[in-house]
C-alpha cells in the first residue's frame, strides 16, 4: 500500500506583540505574497499533500480574505483553531491567563485533523526549499509511523536577526546524528565585535556561528499526540497556576529523549533562515525573497 503524502503544519496562531500586527498575513513578496505562501509553495514541491493551519478564531477572516486566491485552492486546507480554554479533560482555563500555552499546545490541537506524518513550521519563518525535500525524504524512508523524527538544523550564524536578540535551541547530537539535547538560550546576538554572545544562566558566553539549532521545523508522526497530551497534562498540573509558563516543542522534545521514549534525526542544513521577528526586519526579509524571485527561485506571481 501506497505511504500517504506528508501534511504540513503551520503554527499561525502568535500574536505578532514584538512585530506590531499580524506577520502571518503580511503580503512581503515581490507581487504580494506572504511568508506562508512561500511555505506552501516549497512544501507542495515538495510533495507534501495536505496543508493544516493552526489559528485564532479572531484571525480565520484575515486568513481567508490573504489566501482565498491563493493555496487555499492549490492544496486540501483544514483550517483548526487554537484557543486557551482547549485544555485536556480534567482542566480548566485559569482566570487570569492571557498568554497561550506554547507550541507543543499548538501542535496538540491539530490532532484530529492529521492522520499522516507531518512537519510542523512556524508560519513567520522561512525555511527554504532544501529543508522541505529533506524531510519529506527522510518521512518517505519510514517504513511505518514510530517514534523515529526528524528535525532540520541550522548554523547559528543563518539565523540570526541584525535588529534585536533571538531565542535559539542549541541542539546536542552524538556521533549517529541523532539529538541528544535541546539547550535554550535566550537573547543571542553580535557584540560590537562581531562575536555571537548569548546571555545564559546569568553570563554572557559566546557561541560558535556553526553550531546547528533549532528553528522549530520537525517531522512527527501522529503518534506525537499521545506524548505530548501526557507531557502537557503534567505541565499543566505544576505550571498552569503561572501565568507566563508555556510548553514549547524544544523543551517537550528534550524531555521525551531524555525519558527515551523517541529518537530525533537531526539533518543539518546549509540553506538561510531568515523571519520577521521584529517589524525592523520587514525591508530585509522583502529584499531577500526579491532576490530569490529575481534568480528564478520562484515565480511572480507565485499563485499562477
Amino acid at each position: 500500500m501506497q505511504k500517504k503524502a506528508p501534511t504540513l503544519v503551520i503554527l499561525a496562531a502568535g500574536m505578532g506583540s514584538r512585530y506590531g500586527g499580524l506577520k502571518q498575513v503580511d503580503r512581503l513578496g515581490p507581487s504580494g505574497e506572504t511568508i506562508i505562501d512561500y511555505s506552501v509553495f516549497d512544501a507542495i514541491r515538495a510533495g507534501f499533500g495536505k496543508v493544516v493551519l493552526v489559528i485564532r478564531k479572531s484571525i480565520e477572516k484575515d486568513f481567508l480574505e490573504t489566501y482565498g486566491d491563493g493555496f487555499l485552492k492549490a492544496i486540501p486546507i483544514e483550517i483548526v483553531f487554537q484557543e486557551l480554554d482547549m485544555l485536556p479533560e480534567g482542566f480548566s482555563l485559569p482566570a487570569d491567563r492571557s498568554k497561550p500555552w506554547g507550541t507543543a499546545h499548538a501542535i496538540w490541537v491539530a490532532r484530529h485533523v492529521v492522520d499522516t506524518d507531518f512537519v510542523v513550521i512556524n508560519a513567520d519563518d522561512f525555511y527554504d526549499a532544501p529543508s522541505y525535500r529533506a524531510l519529506a525524504n527522510f518521512i518517505a524512508d519510514q517504513q511505518k509511523p514510530g517514534n523515529m523524527f526528524a528535525m532540520c538544523g541550522y548554523r547559528l550564524q543563518n539565523t540570526l536577526s541584525l535588529n534585536g536578540t533571538v531565542s535559539r535551541g542549541i541542539c546536542m547530537s552524538d556521533e549517529q546524528g541523532l539529538l541528544q539535547r535541546v539547550e535554550e538560550h535566550q537573547k543571542i546576538g553580535y557584540s560590537l565585535e562581531g562575536k555571537i554572545l548569548s546571555e545564559h544562566k546569568d553570563t554572557s558566553i559566546e557561541l560558535s556561528a556553526d553550531v546547528l539549532v533549532s528553528m522549530n521545523i520537525w517531522a512527527f508522526s501522529p503518534l506525537i499526540f499521545d506524548y505530548i497530551e501526557h507531557y502537557f497534562r503534567k505541565f499543566l498540573a505544576e505550571n498552569a497556576n503561572d501565568p507566563k509558563r508555556e510548553l514549547f516543542t524544544p523543551l517537550l522534545v528534550d524531555m521525551l529523549i531524555r525519558d527515551r521514549k523517541i529518537n530525533v534525526k537531526v539533518l543539518a542544513t546549509e540553506s538561510q533562515w531568515f523571519g520577521v521577528t521584529y517589524s525592523e526586519d520587514k525591508p530585509a526579509v522583502k529584499d531577500k525573497l526579491a532576490k530569490l524571485v529575481a534568480e528564478g527561485s520562484y515565480p511572480s506571481p507565485l499563485w499562477k
